[in-house]
């Protein structure tokens, strides 16, 4: 090591112990004060290794993927038991690469065409149903179960047509769907299952986590989310073809496969004979598919590989802080309809729902309205009901107009999803919160509910 060497080392050290500092002070937990300091749905929960693995990320000066990405691609694959993890820029683009992998010419006969359908949740986040209406396929909602906020499997035969080609919904709030009953629908009529598990990470399922039973999962790591990078997310698949796929889509569509800085992994760059190329047309500006450039930074996976290591313990903290919740609101099941797991399931949960009954004497909006003055964040489930949204109205519109049908089809009256979209809300149960904000948020709740109804049993005065 020459002098220049050893100089960088020790400055780089130096560096690292003032971060560990910084990291210190930050991450010391501030007194609670009811009412004041803010009760948020979810946040970003780090410590001293987050800051250190980005710190010396950054020093490397690596911009693209390298070491760190390598290394939490394959420990995601290891956490998971897959044989493909691959990171990408968000949740919203694993599901957009889901679905436009299922289009890939790489399937051959098993690929889904434009005007193929695929079976999802109307209750639920835009971006599960949107990539399917980007790659012209065409939704088919069902409506969900109350309490669960899962799929009705009771409808799934009732939504499958000849053009059925997949299913693909997300486990609510970390709540795994029927996946007995969802994959055996799969099976019994060969359909791909896409499992959205961005809300899920470390859910189980009859002992088994989620993102592991369907042929695509994918994740999110926004700081919502079970980890985070800030932005970022994941696909999983066990299959070399999906993969291949997924590379590519990913990588701005490129047949080759190379890493970033490497060349001529294949051993023939400038042998190929592809379409209608000139041979020897140098194989790593050859494009196979229609792609997109949904890469993450290095500096991301480093964060993301200290995250990884603590999903363990983030998920027993939100498993404490559900059945917390669960039980001190128990007393109020006669105004509120409140969530069960799905049989078999032990998520990771995501957050608390809750649906306010009809003949309760307040609303949703009263509820949120009280929660949110007191400075308890709370959140809608996701859309509420898609097709009622804006940008799908707008869709159904538009097709009308032009003579054609809507470019997606409702089963049935979707009559649970609509009250969702107007009595439901959930409140958080992340890592980050305390003792004292968790007996806080159900003790408001609970004194809401008492004053209302007191409230509603006062006589009237004329």
């Amino acid at each position: 090591m020459d002098d220049a060497d050893e100089l960088e080392r020790q400055l780089t050290a130096e560096i690292l112990e003032r971060v560990r500092r910084i990291a210190e002070l930050r991450t010391r937990e501030e007194p609670f004060l009811a009412g004041k300091t803010p009760v948020r749905y979810a946040g970003r929960v780090y410590g001293a290794e987050e800051m250190l693995n980005l710190t010396e990320s950054s020093l490397e000066f690596w911009l693209t993927a390298g070491r760190w990405h390598r290394r939490l691609e394959t420990e995601l694959g290891r956490w998971y038991g897959i044989n493909h993890a691959r990171l990408v820029n968000s949740g919203s683009s694993a599901n957009l690469l889901a679905a436009s992998m299922l289009c890939s010419h790489l399937l051959g006969e098993r690929r889904l065409r434009a005007g193929d359908e695929v079976i999802t949740v109307a209750a639920g986040f835009p971006t599960t149903a949107a990539p399917l209406l980007q790659n012209g396929l065409v939704p088919v909602f069902i409506d969900v179960a109350i309490p669960t906020y899962n799929a009705d499997v009771t409808l799934l035969e009732e939504a499958r047509s000849s053009r059925t080609r997949a299913v693909m919904m997300a486990h609510t709030l970390g709540n795994p769907f029927d996946l007995d009953a969802v994959t055996a629908f799969c099976k019994r009529h060969d359909l791909w299952l896409v499992e959205d598990n961005c809300d899920a990470s470390g859910s189980l399922y009859r002992g088994r986590k989620t993102g592991t039973f369907g042929n695509i999962a994918t994740l999110s790591f926004y700081p919502p989310h079970h980890m985070t990078m800030g932005e970022g997310g994941a696909v999983l698949t066990q299959e070399d073809d999906l993969n291949r796929a997924l590379e590519s889509l990913r990588d701005w569509g490129r047949d080759c496969w190379c890493v970033p800085g490497t060349d001529n992994t294949c051993g023939k760059r400038f042998e190929w004979q592809l379409g209608d190329l000139p041979g020897g047309y140098d194989h790593k500006y050859t494009y196979s598919h229609l792609g997109y450039n949904l890469k993450i930074t290095d500096m991301q996976a480093a964060v993301g590989v200290a995250q990884l290591a603590r999903l363990e313990s983030f998920g027993a903290a939100r498993r404490a802080n559900w059945q917390f919740f669960r039980k001190a609101l128990d007393e109020l099941e006669d105004v509120f309809i409140l969530p069960e797991p799905t049989e078999g399931a032990d998520p990771s949960w995501f957050g608390f729902l809750v649906t306010v009954r009809p003949g309760a004497p307040f609303t949703r909006a009263d509820l949120v309205r009280h929660l949110e003055q007191r400075k308890i964040q709370t959140r809608m489930l996701f859309a509420g009901n898609l097709v009622r949204q804006p940008a799908f109205v707008q869709l159904a519109e538009d097709c009308r107009a032009q003579g054609r049908p809507p470019p997606f089809r409702v089963v049935g009256t979707l009559a649970n999803t609509d009250t969702i979209m107007t009595s439901s809300c959930w409140i958080g149960v992340y890592p980050g919160l305390t003792g004292p904000m968790r007996s806080f948020v159900a003790e408001e709740i609970r004194a809401f509910v008492r004053a209302r109804r007191a409230s509603k049993s006062l006589p009237v005065v004329a």
